[in-house]
């Protein structure tokens, strides 16, 4: 691990002066990601701002109906709040589904939507990968692909993003709160918070420099059955091969979104209106355009019986 400074932010918007203040500067919370990088010299931040006092892990309720998520409030908290439970049991089982215990009880909400990827590509440094080093090109493109991306992949990168509580989140229509350098607040839609890869697969989000995730929102809820099937390699600690999260209303119609498929949480609202028709009509446009590697093709037969045990389950409850 390669030296660097450290701070203790006093407020949001102190914080993020700050990092864009120090270039290489990054915040750090639970770290449960972060670190790791660090230790294995795939990221190198000179200047570390400590935001785990600025008092952002709350969970409250919103004038609209919905819930505001604080940054800081860690996995487990989450996972267990009586009103996620009840209103949006799909995030509370992605959440439950996502790393192990002892990680969820320092992950934080923010920091599990920042995660990067898990391409093992992008872990060693000794092979070429656009995302740890722009330009140098992308060495799983040809290589081992198993776990990769199969829609919305570039000639860049074929990277998938990891996370299980984002994929719950983008079904949810979820919005993320940020606090600016210069101290101008927004809240940009989750659909338009992670990006696709493009030319720019290092580039993986809409924050700007120094830009501070508050807290997440979330609407008023749903209703319905809420379902979140995740298959993997291993039954825990492990990242999805597939996952479909799914809210299904009592007339069969619903919303669908899908992980371990692409650079994103992957949902397309167009495609929604076929799940009443099943599984099958559903995952044809919902992966329309799809470009899987000899290794990963099985990932879209898996995205179709995956939805299918979830609908089975849906009219069965």
């Amino acid at each position: 691990m390669k030296p660097f400074t450290y701070e203790r932010a006093g407020s949001s918007a102190e914080a993020a002066a700050a990092a864009a203040k120090l270039q290489g500067a990054r915040f750090i919370a639970g770290g449960t990601n972060l670190l790791d990088l660090m230790k294995l010299e795939i990221e190198a931040p000179t200047h570390l701002i400590d935001v785990n006092r600025l008092g952002l892990d709350t969970i409250e309720k919103t004038q609209e109906g919905g819930l505001r998520i604080g940054a800081l409030v860690r996995n487990t908290d989450l996972a267990s709040d009586k009103r996620v439970r009840k209103d949006y049991a799909v995030l509370s089982r992605a959440l439950l589904a996502g790393a192990s215990g002892q990680l969820r009880n320092k992950a934080t909400t923010a920091g599990n939507l920042l995660q990067r990827t898990r391409c093992p590509y992008f872990y060693d440094t000794n092979q070429a990968c656009n995302k740890r080093k722009p330009g140098s090109g992308c060495a799983a493109i040809g290589g081992v692909s198993r776990q990769l991306g199969v829609i919305g992949t570039s000639e860049a990168c074929i990277a998938t993003h990891p996370s299980d509580m984002a994929v719950a989140m983008r079904l949810l229509d979820a919005k993320v709160e940020t606090v600016k350098p210069d101290g101008a607040t927004r809240a940009i839609p989750i659909a338009e918070f992670h990006r696709l890869p493009g030319d720019t697969p290092h580039i993986e989000t809409a924050l700007e420099a120094g830009e501070l995730i508050t807290a997440v929102t979330l609407p008023k809820p749903l209703g319905g059955k809420h379902f979140y099937h995740k298959v993997r390699d291993r039954a825990s600690y492990a990242f999805a091969l597939v996952s479909v999260a799914a809210v299904v209303q009592r007339d069969g119609t619903g919303r669908v979104a899908v992980g371990g498929v692409a650079h994103k949480p992957w949902r397309v609202e167009a495609a929604e209106a076929a799940l009443p028709q099943g599984s099958q009509a559903m995952a044809s446009q919902l992966l329309a355009g799809a470009r899987p590697t000899p290794d990963n093709g099985f990932k879209l037969p898996l995205v179709e019986r995956t939805l299918a045990a979830v609908l089975a389950e849906a009219r069965a409850a």
